[in-house]
């Protein structure tokens, strides 16, 4: 399974729940007839269950969905801080230089001088760009841009992203 959101609250008295999106392409979510929900990202396929799509609309930079059978704010609160996820055969293929935040988590970070600076941990949006939170052994933390300026080369055969990027930075 591939995360690709979370329900962060229930919008409206009606059943209906924001859900922040990991990513962009809200029109390819719109799409989708059901969508896999899961109270912990890393669990096992067997444990995500579908919920069918009633009603989604865009709503500011993320969306408001309410799903089959959930009609009021109380049920919808039942669903707050699901995991959003689809299994990688349901996605759509991605454009060159796109990439699932999925496929970026684990792979090694270099800088142009070849150093070593740690692995992806995760990503967050900002407002104007995601940033990629690069940990190394020790643990230290470094917030990158993820931006053609910054990230030079993303190659996820060989598991690695190189970096515009000091290691004194």
């Amino acid at each position: 399974m591939v995360i690709l959101g979370r329900i962060a609250a229930p919008y409206g008295v009606r059943g209906w729940v924001k859900v922040l999106i990991f990513g962009d392409a809200l029109e390819s979510w719109m799409d989708m007839p059901c969508w896999w929900l899961c109270a912990q990202e890393t669990a096992a396929d067997s444990a995500w269950q579908t919920k069918s799509i009633a009603e989604c609309r865009v709503h500011g930079k993320g969306l408001v969905v309410r799903f089959e059978g959930v009609e009021d704010r109380d049920q919808a609160a039942l669903l707050s801080g699901l995991h959003v996820g689809a299994p990688r055969e349901a996605l759509p293929e991605t454009a060159p230089d796109e990439y699932y935040w999925a496929d970026l988590i684990g792979l090694a970070v270099v800088n142009l001088a070849g150093e070593n600076l740690g692995h992806v941990a995760g990503l967050a949006r900002s407002g104007a760009h995601e940033v990629l939170d690069v940990r190394n052994e020790n643990g230290r933390q470094r917030l990158l841009p993820f931006v053609a300026a910054i990230i030079r080369k993303v190659d996820l055969t060989e598991r690695r992203i190189e970096v515009a990027w000091e290691s004194d930075w």
